[in-house]
């Protein structure tokens, strides 16, 4: 290649290096620029090349210029598809920069450039809204005299802090207006530079009024929340991580467990009130709760106390799942120990009552049983007395007489026990002092009972008060008692009589069934022996139950104290432990009426005399009758005999004489005896009464005859005894009176 040539392709290698400078001033030119002017301007520089290389060099070849103008088109070419393509980018960024400043001024949150003195240099139309200002208005005005007097520390800080770390920084704090309305504004700073290069700071404001008016109310929700839940009264509520960690805990919890807030808050619940055995289940619910988020069902559980002690609670539980936060759970324990007390007493009462029931109900079957022996015994003493008295006292016949009639007379006391037990047993009830009945001979016969190798202790209380009890009665129960005592004991041993005085209260009444409040007299029997379990206290009192062996006691014993005792208004009490001893508490309501006199004496000489009265004799058991009239005839007297009350008032009134004495059943078909003594008496004011009956003591006061001033035989009864209680009645100085049967 020659000089010339390679002169040549530098020139058009310059050329070509200008023409790119050229492309490349003219994108960083003015877009208005045309393509003429860039090749014209091309031309020039090439033709002044030209002119400086001619000097010394060969003239350039016409072919050379033409591919050079060739080259030129091209380039203009590509630099005219420039341009279009720079007038479409500059078109592209005039939209965007508009599409820019309308969302950079209908934005909704407000946009500021802050100077570096804190003054507003612009803001979009959001920020002008929330400033209540003009946006022309707010050029040149500090920001500060927008922010709350009390939030300016907090402002001038957050400033602070943009200057210093020159990061993102960010703050509540209230705001207000022109028209000094107050709201909450959420501030974005940055520090920045503006297109000159000055400092400046580019706030983001966000209006949070609705955030924080939401977050008020939800925390003055959860304040009444905590508040309530804090102050109610025997609802224990515990707040705790879903890890068992205690987060809350109100007074009601700390009443109810013994744990204080500040003791129990960050504890592990288990450790607080879940009993050991507990734990295991109570964990793995829990877990079970926070995973599913179902609560654990509500359900009676015994929990513990800081000291240990056990405390029923009916227990509930629920999940508190705030957004964004660990899921809260709750435990809401009622105390139900009350209730359940009350479910236990009832359970007792229940217990008692039924016991109680059984025990009427056997009652009243051993009364039924024990009135128709009655009668039947009745039969079998009287006509074996009358054979004994018609035959020899050194005869066979006499003697069988006799064992005849002392097994009669031993069914009679079993019958009367059971009566006892039913309280069906007639009686005559005295107003009493307890320790003077014990002390006139009962202690002397009470020790040869239990025997040598047991002590009797006697402890009266002094100035004790009186109770109506029938005499008889009493001795029943102190040796029943005491017998019972005696046979718990294995050897040596003590037995303790003693004698108190109570006033019972409603709270004693409402755990002993049939207790009533009052005064009341105690006979205590206590001894030191094997004591009895649960199970046997609960048959104690029933007929024919016995711990001892076969044919070693009759299991009437305790049932006759039971009858006696409930029959005389009052209750018994028995505490008793295996291996320790037992002790029955006999509780008898106290009485205020003076002592009965003293009964008139039956004269000896009247007892066996022979009579001459007209009695008129009712009793609808045949037997019963056909037996009295034989007694009464045998000493003299005249009998009318009838079976019914009708009967008898015919045969009153067909009488032509006089009838000095009425011996009646109480209760017999159609008219009882009070009723037929009512009738009688209009016709022979100054007759006699005498009842007889082996029915109930309560059904027959229900009659109006069982009162001290009431003339009254048990049945069955011995002809002796009735011969000498008629001759008793017919002799008194004083005639009964018909004011005297009450009504």
């Amino acid at each position: 290649m020659t000089s010339s040539q390679d002169n040549q392709s530098e020139e058009a290698v310059f050329l070509m290096d200008t023409t790119r400078s050229l492309q490349i001033d003219a994108l960083q030119t003015s877009s208005m620029q045309s393509a003429q002017a860039l090749r014209q301007q091309a031309e020039k520089i090439l033709l002044d090349k030209t002119a400086q290389k001619a000097v010394g060099l060969e003239a350039v070849s016409l072919e050379e210029i033409r591919r050079i103008l060739h080259e030129l088109q091209v380039y203009q070419i590509e630099l005219e598809m420039q341009n279009e393509e720079l007038l479409r980018t500059q078109a592209e960024l005039e939209a965007s920069k508009a599409y820019y400043f309308d969302f950079y001024d209908l934005a909704p949150v407000g946009y500021a450039t802050l100077s570096e003195k804190g003054l507003i240099l612009k803001t979009n139309l959001a920020a002008a809204i929330f400033l209540g200002e003009a946006r022309g208005k707010l050029v040149k005005q500090p920001m500060s005299q927008f922010i709350r007097k009390e939030d300016q520390d907090l402002y001038y800080l957050h400033c602070k802090k943009v200057i210093e770390t020159g990061e993102l920084q960010v703050c509540d704090l209230r705001m207000v207006r022109k028209d000094e309305t107050e709201f909450w504004m959420r501030l974005y700073s940055i520090a920045a530079h503006d297109s000159d290069g000055t400092p400046v700071c580019r706030v983001v404001l966000n209006d949070i009024t609705q955030q924080k008016r939401a977050e008020m109310e939800l925390w003055q929700s959860k304040e009444r929340f905590r508040k309530v839940l804090l102050d109610v009264q025997s609802v224990a509520v515990q707040g705790y991580k879903p890890d068992g960690t205690t987060q809350y805990w109100n007074r009601a919890s700390e009443q109810l467990y013994g744990y204080s807030a500040q003791e129990a808050i960050g504890r592990n619940l288990m450790d607080l009130i879940i009993p050991p055995e507990m734990r295991g289940e109570v964990e793995q619910a829990m877990r079970q709760m926070a995973e599913t988020k179902q609560p654990i069902p509500a359900a009676e559980l015994s929990l513990m106390r800081k000291d240990g002690s056990r405390v029923a609670v009916f227990s509930s539980h629920t999940i508190v799942q705030v957004p964004g936060l660990e899921p809260e759970l709750f435990c809401i324990d009622i105390d139900i120990s009350k209730r359940k007390q009350a479910e236990e007493e009832q359970g007792k009462l229940q217990t008692q009552l039924i016991q109680a029931q059984k025990m009427e109900s056997v009652g009243r079957l051993a009364g039924g049983v024990a009135h128709d022996f009655n009668n039947m015994l009745g039969v079998i003493i009287g006509y074996t007395q009358l054979a004994i008295e018609a035959t020899e006292p050194n005869s066979s016949l006499h003697h069988d007489m006799l064992q005849v009639l002392e097994a009669a007379q031993r069914s009679a006391n079993i019958t009367r026990q059971l009566l006892a037990f039913a309280r069906k047993q007639p009686v005559s009830p005295k107003t009493l002092n307890l320790n003077e009945i014990i002390e006139q001979g009962m202690l002397q016969m009470l020790r040869r009972l239990i025997g040598e190798n047991i002590d009797l202790a006697w402890k009266p209380k002094t100035n004790l008060w009186q109770v109506k009890i029938d005499a008889s009665q009493l001795d029943q129960l102190l040796v029943n008692l005491c017998v019972n005592a005696r046979d718990a004991i294995n050897g040596v041993g003590k037995i303790t009589v003693e004698t108190d005085k109570v006033l019972l209260d409603e709270l004693f009444c409402t755990n002993h069934l049939g207790a009533n409040p009052g005064e009341h007299v105690v006979l205590r029997v206590k001894d030191d022996g094997g004591g009895m379990d649960p199970e046997v206290q609960k048959n104690i009192f029933e007929p024919f139950f016995t711990t001892k062996g076969f044919g070693q006691g009759t299991g009437l014993g305790l049932a006759t104290v039971y009858g006696i005792v409930k029959q005389n208004d009052g209750f018994v009490d028995v505490m008793s432990t295996p291996s320790l001893g037992t002790t029955f508490s006999i509780y008898l309501p106290r009485h205020r009426d003076q002592a009965d006199q003293t009964p008139l004496e039956i004269p000896t000489e009247s007892v066996g005399s022979r009579g001459h009265e007209t009695i008129l004799l009712v009793e609808d058991e045949r037997m019963i009758l056909d037996l009295a009239t034989l007694m009464l005839q045998s000493q003299g007297y005249t009998v009318l005999a009838t079976t019914t009350p009708d009967e008898a008032l015919k045969l009153a009134d067909q009488h032509a004489g006089e009838i000095h004495m009425l011996v009646t059943d109480v209760i017999m078909p159609g008219m009882n005896g009070k009723e037929l003594a009512d009738r009688l008496h209009s016709l022979y004011p100054e007759i006699k009464l005498l009842f007889m009956s082996g029915y109930t003591a309560d059904i027959i006061a229900a009659q109006g005859v069982i009162d001290e001033s009431s003339t009254f035989i048990q049945k069955p009864f011995a002809s002796k005894d009735f011969i000498a209680k008629v001759a008793k009645i017919l002799t008194r100085e004083l005639t009964l009176q018909h004011k005297q049967v009450k009504n």
